[in-house]
């Protein structure tokens, strides 16, 4: 067994704590669209922990989850997206993002012991609350369409960073008891999130 502590998961913490901690729902002043778009997901520290995390529960589970859950993510939000666009209201949205945040990082923790169907829906629910988010923005970005387009494509790689957080921790000897830190660390940036 290694002694040194896996790079991988570090980097992860780091991430953690280096995230500007700016709420990225604040009126975005004339944003400009695709490239707006694709920073977005990264300047939020709520939608970046969730997004890094459901990259990481992927991982954990293996298999086609690793690919079939963020797409239920990417495809729920946009669903999401769609209905704040169209003015449907949904409750309770940042304490919905805030949740998932909390949520996510405990199912990190517990390492594979929720089931599968629970961990799959729980990403689907809260995807609703972090497309329904940024789709009430969207109308007043001046190119909407090219911002919705770029927020899509970089949740979809912070979801491949969670993957490859996942993946990377997984295959070294203590990767499995890092990635439980890292999900009581996400867990207890939701709680604060959820509190303040």
């Amino acid at each position: 067994m290694s002694s040194h502590i896996p790079l991988s998961p570090v980097l992860a913490v780091i991430t953690l704590f280096a995230a500007l901690p700016a709420s990225a729902h604040e009126e975005l002043e004339g944003g400009v669209g695709f490239l707006t778009g694709l920073l977005h997901p990264a300047l939020g520290l709520d939608h970046l922990l969730a997004m890094l995390s459901v990259g990481v529960l992927s991982a954990q589970i293996g298999g086609r989850a690793i690919w079939y859950v963020p797409a239920t993510f990417v495809g729920v939000m946009v669903l999401g997206s769609i209905l704040g666009m169209q003015d449907i209201n949904i409750p309770l949205v940042e304490t919905g993002i805030a949740a998932s945040v909390l949520v996510l990082g405990l199912a990190i923790a517990a390492d594979n012991l929720l089931p599968r169907a629970i961990a799959v829906c729980s990403v689907a629910f809260f995807a609703t609350f972090h497309g329904h988010a940024h789709g009430t923005e969207m109308p007043l970005i001046a190119e909407p369409l090219a911002y919705g387009a770029g927020f899509v494509l970089g949740t979809a790689v912070i979801h491949l960073a969670g993957v490859g957080i996942g993946i990377s921790a997984i295959r070294i000897s203590s990767g499995n008891l890092w990635l439980r830190i890292l999900g009581v660390l996400v867990a207890a940036a939701g709680l604060y999130m959820l509190l303040a």
